[in-house]
């Protein structure tokens, strides 16, 4: 793929990233729940590469902060910034040396999923201590797995197709130029 058909796919990302919250209706609640920020990541990482995954991960929270407020910027979004880097980056440097097997998509989007929430439990302990607020470890197995079942098991069913379809078509599309 070419290097600028990566960074435009990657503004298409980070775009989904700022504006699928919306679809929470702005309830950190159900944002919580679902996760919307994190779907831009992960494709981005699997379509564009670890890189672009990396990019996309770290700017995309702190951008919505800044743009939209939510989430607060310290210690959410900084701390979201390293969760979802982590996510574009392992879910594309895993993905990448299996391109095209179904089984590597699925194990290479779990282990990221795994990754960023170590990385985000992490960075928040140390955020959280600057912030002068309290993070135990209920507070990180509640928000980095119970209260995300939803958007885990969200993410596990429409990533994949998507990836699928989206390799599908740059296939048929090359395939087409060559003839």
């Amino acid at each position: 793929m070419k290097k600028t058909l990566k960074i435009s796919l990657s503004a298409i990302f980070m775009a989904m990233g700022m504006f699928l919250p919306f679809l929470t209706g702005q309830i950190p609640q159900i944002g919580n729940m679902l996760l919307p920020m994190h779907f831009g990541v992960l494709l981005c990482g699997l379509i564009c590469g670890p890189f672009y995954g990396l990019a996309v991960g770290f700017i995309t929270p702190l951008l919505r902060s800044v743009s939209f407020g939510m989430p607060p910027m310290f210690p959410n979004a900084a701390a979201m910034a390293f969760e979802l880097a982590t996510y574009g980056f392992v879910i594309g440097l895993i993905y990448s040396r299996f391109k095209g097997n179904k089984i590597a998509l699925y194990v290479s989007l779990i282990i990221s999923m795994i990754a960023g929430r170590i990385v985000w439990g992490a960075v928040s302990i140390v955020f959280y201590g600057f912030a002068q607020k309290t993070f135990t470890w209920a507070i990180f197995l509640g928000g980095a797995f119970v209260k995300a079942v939803p958007g885990i098991i969200l993410q596990i069913l429409l990533v994949p197709v998507l990836v699928m379809l989206f390799e599908r078509y740059f296939e048929s599309k090359q395939a087409l130029e060559k003839a």
